[in-house]
């Protein structure tokens, strides 16, 4: 195939051949001159040139008009929709209702904006340095001629002996907590491999004796689902518990009803009948008044006199789904381990691929449990019960005072009561629970405050009893310094302190500074290797690290209001559920089940169901769920900190700082997507 022609090549080639023509024209006529004789005609016109030459400044100054309207046109446009953005979120602001850790008179919330300002101010006045040239030659307080330049030489002395010393001490301890808790999570990673490599788990001790035909030898199960309008999920978790492969002799379900909905009551009432009358043992309480939130609701449900006749309880949250042979695969493990307290099972996920927000929960969950778990769980034997999806002796329970108020994470106090009484608990990383995940970056985020809230209001009430335990000083250092100070306080602190404050600062103060290392390096490697259980996510890895960062502020605000009674730490927010849980695979298993007590009341349910509304209650919940509207909200704090990164980012280009740049202006991106309710889905 022949190569096209290069025009533009052969115009050059002919221009240079016309000047090198006229080139040897002019010193062949400059050779002759003496012997030319110059001609000029009485009929030429002198002006021709003049109209030339004005009519070619006439096309330049309607060139020069055009451009300039298209630049007055692009100004307009851009004025415009900056206007329109600014009116559209102030309009989202006063119209949306604010998050515990999102309210514009939170005290975080108002350094931010001081801190915003801050490095406003600062990057306007190193703009101005940098146009004076004052970057290449730095003007000093005796050679200073202009205020100005006096004022940039007192900014720098200032700098350099009182700001760049403190910040680079704070900067040294953030490294070294980075450290730590890298090697921390490194050696997580090693006893997980080592455990896959030499194949290292639990085994149960009695586990086919639960298989025989004597319905006596089943242990007294009991089965609670505590839950609050929980209009979305309360039908399939119902189900997937009710459909249990034990003796139904030898089980009872409560369905622990907190729902402050009268709709949502009715609903989950028809749902138990439903049940009831399949022979299934299940009972339905409801408290009038909500003291204690989830810990509450399971105090009292324990609290019933035939609770004694039981041995076991299995706690499932309303959106789990456990399998039709989770209590065969629990609790064979408690015969022979008198002390034994807890078996924790697995969670999975249904909607784990449902948008990028799932996706990043998954891979942060995925290491929880196949890494921190299962290693606390072979090597020592204890973790923080996960509140759902596990089995506890009734006795542990007791053993350790029940349930307990005090705060909002009241599945990892009883499981430090528990360890500090001298119980024992297990893992099983091959045993899996459905459940849901937050589809909306708001309940996320509600979620995860309570999360980081409640282990620093733990943290506060049973520091000294864990002193005064009678347990071994390395099961006292492993609680507080591992389980509380390095995974629950020290990470928050450092990823927000370095990432979202020093990092900005040193790019104003540059005496001061983190190596690309701190930056960039390390933390890749520890991306890499918190993704390693969801080989799946390694698509994800960037998105991954950016988003952890950004949940840092979170993270943080929440730590720092638990472990100081600040705001709204003690404030339980049910997470709120979409519902993704397969209901369908659920009833059609429930179908198949072999109970001839099924089939003989399968038409007394169907009239029963008639008889009590429920039908009609199906159709309220129907038109209720047509009227939900979806809303996006701004959320200031992340917005506040992506101008901030963002402003960093300008003035480490000024520097040529590459790592740094990339590095504050992709996380400010981030912050910005966040903080615009662009991650996940709507909030309803």
């Amino acid at each position: 195939m022949p190569r096209p022609p290069n025009y533009e090549f052969q115009e050059w080639w002919n221009q240079q051949r016309d000047k090198n023509h006229d080139l040897l024209q002019d010193n062949n006529n400059n050779n002759n001159n003496f012997l030319t004789v110059q001609i000029r005609s009485p009929t030429s016109d002198p002006t021709v040139g003049k109209e030339v030459r004005s009519r070619s400044a006439r096309q330049i100054s309607w060139i020069y008009l055009l451009k300039f309207q298209q630049i007055a046109n692009s100004l307009a446009w851009i004025t415009n929709s900056f206007i329109f953005l600014l009116r559209t979120a102030n309009r989202r602001i006063h119209s949306s209702e604010s998050a515990p850790s999102d309210s514009p008179h939170s005290k975080l919330y108002r350094v931010i904006k001081f801190f915003l300002f801050l490095v406003i101010l600062l990057l306007c006045f190193e703009l101005l340095a940098f146009f004076k040239g004052w970057h290449f030659s730095p003007p000093s307080v005796g050679s200073a001629e202009l205020m100005v330049e006096l004022l940039y030489a007192k900014w720098l002395q200032i700098r350099a002996d009182y700001l760049a010393p403190p910040l680079q001490s704070l900067a040294n301890m953030c490294i070294v907590l980075f450290l730590i808790q890298s090697v921390d999570r490194m050696l997580l990673v090693l006893g997980c491999a080592w455990i896959k490599l030499r194949r290292l788990k639990p085994t149960a001790t009695a586990a086919g004796d639960v298989e025989g035909g004597n319905v006596d030898d089943y242990p007294m199960v009991l089965l609670q689902i505590p839950m609050c309008n929980e209009r979305e999920v309360y039908s399939q978790s119902i189900a997937a518990v009710c459909i249990q492969d034990w003796p139904r002799e030898r089980m009872l379900v409560q369905i622990l009803d907190d729902s402050d909905e009268l709709e949502v009551q009715l609903l989950i009432k028809a749902e138990v009948q439903k049940w009831q009358q399949r022979g299934v043992r299940i009972l339905y309480r409801h408290r009038l008044i909500r003291t204690g939130y989830k810990a509450g609701n399971l105090k009292s449900a324990m609290g019933c006199d035939y609770v004694k006749d039981y041995e076991f309880v299995a706690i499932f949250d309303a959106d789990f789904q456990p399998a039709a042979d989770f209590l065969k695969k629990t609790i064979p493990y408690f015969k022979g381990n008198d002390d034994l307290a807890l078996v924790q099972t697995r969670w999975t996920f249904v909607n784990k691929d449902e948008n990028l927000l799932t996706r990043l929960q998954n891979i942060n969950l995925a290491f929880h449990f196949e890494v921190e778990q299962q290693v606390n769980g072979v090597f020592i034997n204890f973790f923080g019960f996960n509140g759902t999806a596990g089995v506890w002796r009734i006795k542990a329970l007791e053993d350790c005072g029940g349930w307990l108020e005090r705060t909002t994470v009241e599945d990892m106090d009883i499981a430090v009561r528990a360890h500090l009484c001298g119980w024992k608990f297990i893992y099983l990383n091959d045993v899996k629970c459905y459940c849901e995940l937050p589809e909306s970056y708001e309940a996320y985020k509600k979620q995860q405050y309570r999360w980081h809230s409640g282990p620093m209001q733990l943290f506060r009430l049973c520091f000294v009893d864990v002193l005064r335990s009678k347990v071994s000083w390395t099961k006292k250092a492993n609680l507080i310094f591992l389980f509380f100070l390095l995974r629950k306080l020290v990470l928050p602190f450092y990823s927000f302190t370095l990432f979202c404050i020093i990092l900005p600062l040193t790019m104003f103060i540059p005496e001061a500074e983190l190596p690309a290392w701190v930056v960039s390096y390390v933390p890749g490697i520890m991306s890499v290797l918190s993704i390693l259980p969801a080989p799946r996510s390694f698509p994800f890895i960037v998105p991954y690290l950016l988003f952890e960062n950004t949940m840092s502020v979170t993270k943080f605000n929440a730590m720092i209001s638990g472990l100081f009674r600040l705001g709204s730490s003690y404030e339980w927010i049910v997470t709120k559920k979409l519902g993704r849980s397969s209901e369908a695979d659920l009833v059609a298993f429930a179908e198949k089940e072999s109970d001839p007590l099924i089939e003989t009341t399968t038409s007394s349910l169907h009239r029963s169901n008639s008889e009590s509304g429920i039908d009609e209650l199906n159709k309220l919940e129907g038109t209720k769920k047509t009227e939900i509207r979806t809303r996006n909200r701004l959320y200031r704090m992340e917005l506040a900190l992506a101008f901030i990164l963002l402003t960093a980012s300008v003035r480490s280009l000024l520097s040529a700082q590459g790592i740094h740049f990339y590095f504050l202006l992709f996380q400010g991106i981030t912050f910005l997507i966040v903080g615009l309710d662009l991650i996940g889905e709507q909030v309803s």
